[in-house]
């Protein structure tokens, strides 16, 4: 079975989220779901005791990515809310095995033969429903913050945010309710493109650097999406080939190494990793400031 997505010890983040409801919705989109089982009661929560129900005879209307969620959208007027977690990936193939995949706690069947998996070891994941009409009233979904890549997600918007926050620019740009979907990765990629350190208090940042931050957001959320996602380890796109935009990375993962900023600069010490809330962040010193 060709699979959709593997994430390995990595919080996918927004690229590879938009990549894995581009591939669902290009084998889902339009077809109806003839059979669906739940293969365990839960995964982080208890999954919907009419989940099943809902699902199956259900014609798939279309997809929606809010932060790192997906929502599926059936015509019964209910939309399946997927968050894949730490270990969550999505597999897709032709129906007609003998044998789910180990670790798949959900599964469905299209009208033209294809079946898609949940598969998730850790159980950090999760599956729900929710009303289409409501969906920004979901629990989860309630409270996040813009997507970083529609025309509202602007400067000002931006600067609102971060406007009085004594915090370190990093943790504000993963704090969900400022900006949805970004995560680690392309948080320290961002701040390079913008020469911004990650150290900085994020209340100093509106002004000029602020009019630098919002379009390195976006660029580089543009160009890993492009490049089919990444994340540290196994990930794939839907037709089994593997995300390259790590190779694209500037700082992450690149200790030590000479900084792309500043090639030949004796006064480099080249990119810097430090620990900041339990998680790692790459950074040039010399140039971002």
């Amino acid at each position: 079975m060709g699979r959709v997505y593997s994430l390995d010890a990595a919080m996918p983040e927004l690229p590879e989220v938009e990549t894995v409801m581009r591939g669902l919705q290009m084998r889902l989109e339009g077809r109806r779901l003839v059979r669906a089982a739940a293969n365990r009661p839960d995964m982080r929560w208890p999954l919907p005791v009419a989940l099943v129900d809902t699902l199956v005879g259900a014609r798939v209307t279309g997809f929606r990515r809010r932060g790192k969620y997906i929502l599926m959208r059936l015509d019964n007027g209910w939309s399946v809310l997927l968050h894949l977690g730490m270990s969550g990936r999505m597999v897709l193939g032709p129906a007609g095995r003998n044998a789910i995949t180990l670790h798949e706690h959900l599964e469905m069947e299209t009208d033209d033969g294809w079946r898609v998996g949940f598969v998730d070891p850790r159980r950090f994941g999760s599956v729900d429903l929710v009303e289409t009409a409501r969906e920004d009233a979901h629990r989860l979904l309630a409270g996040i913050g813009p997507e970083p890549l529609d025309d509202a997600f602007t400067v000002p918007v931006l600067e609102a945010a971060l406007s009085g926050k004594k915090t370190p620019i990093k943790a504000a740009l993963l704090d969900q309710k400022v900006v949805a979907g970004l995560g680690n990765i392309y948080v320290c990629e961002s701040l390079f493109r913008a020469g911004i350190s990650p150290l900085r208090q994020a209340y100093t940042v509106p002004g000029a650097r602020g009019r630098r931050l919002l379009p390195a957001i976006k660029a580089t959320l543009t160009e890993a999406i492009a490049a089919g996602g990444s994340t540290l380890r196994d990930y794939v796109q839907p037709g089994g080939e593997l995300g390259y935009f790590q190779q694209a990375w500037k700082v992450y993962g690149r200790e030590g190494e000479p900084c792309p900023g500043c090639p030949g600069e004796p006064a480099c010490s080249g990119v810097r990793r430090i620990v900041q809330s339990g998680r790692s962040t790459f950074y040039c010193p010399r140039t971002q400031k």
